[in-house]
């Protein structure tokens, strides 16, 4: 195994696996090991099946189901994100997010494969929470370590709900929850347990105030800090090819779809996975 960093912040390439055999255990220790190392881990030219993703994502943890974006029937933790070449709505996953954040206990990871891509566009970025939390002043960063924020569902649920033509994925999406309008609290910085490192665990989609303060008062703070997040130097951008697989640490990054390819057809196969879960990225006081 050959490991390639992509930035000097985050995000490194995998080479040298063969992710359509089953791994050996070096392997599969080993892209653990990377995942903890570098936030992203990306391997080129493997076109994996269903059965050979599930064996993936349980290389890092156990496959869950998506309760807003189930899959089918055969494979429900597997979701299908495709977007047509003559829609023209948004994009599964656009905007800076961290997946499912509003639950209770939110996935710690994705293994993502490519299995249709448009000839240009459709990248996806993604930042490093760690980094973002690094460059923060002292100030901030003791405002945050040890509190907690609120985490709302809104494209899911009925207070915040986008209009309808602007909503991707219909009809294979779970929308109009009211559980999802539901305060969730999870602490605003996480230690990761094996790197130490802490990272801020925030996002403009689904984070909405800080503990102790309200929404109005949150507002200024976290647009300053979702800002702060999404500085060039903190992320990373990812073209896509046919075939590529990237796992993504959930706890420790944020993502972003970029919907730059009307007029061609994008197709994706999504697992997340659950490991130990928030309570053992507690942070540190």
């Amino acid at each position: 195994m050959q490991i390639h960093p992509i930035t000097g912040v985050f995000g490194a390439e995998i080479t040298g696996v063969d992710l359509m055999t089953p791994l050996n255990e070096a392997d599969a220790t080993g892209l653990r090991d990377a995942l903890a190392e570098h936030l992203v881990i990306v391997l080129r030219d493997q076109p994996i099946d269903a059965g050979q993703h599930r064996a993936l994502t349980r290389v890092f943890g156990e496959p869950a189901v998506n309760p807003y974006a189930p899959g089918p029937a055969a494979h429900p933790e597997m979701t299908s994100i495709v977007k047509e070449a003559a829609e023209r709505t948004g994009v599964f996953g656009g905007g800076w997010h961290t997946d499912l954040s509003f639950i209770a206990q939110p996935p710690g990871g994705s293994v993502l494969a490519a299995i249709e891509i448009p000839p240009y566009g459709g990248d996806t970025m993604f930042l490093s929470q760690q980094a973002a939390w690094n460059a923060l002043p002292g100030p901030m960063q003791d405002l945050l370590d040890g509190r907690n924020t609120a985490h709302v569902g809104k494209p899911y649920g009925v207070k915040w709900a986008p209009p309808i033509e602007e909503q991707a994925m219909k009809g294979s999406t779970k929308r109009n929850d009211p559980e999802a309008d539901k305060e969730r609290w999870h602490p605003a910085v996480l230690t990761h347990p094996v790197t130490g490192r802490k990272g801020l665990y925030i996002n403009p989609t689904y984070t909405l105030r800080i503990e102790g303060m309200s929404e109005e008062m949150s507002r200024p703070v976290l647009d300053q800090l979702f800002a702060h997040c999404a500085l060039p130097e903190h992320c990373l951008r990812l073209r896509w090819s046919s075939g590529m697989v990237v796992i993504w640490d959930n706890y420790s990054t944020q993502h972003y779809a970029i919907n730059d390819y009307h007029g061609y057809r994008r197709e994706m196969r999504r697992a997340t996975f659950n490991n130990d879960g928030l309570a053992a990225w507690a942070p540190a006081s």
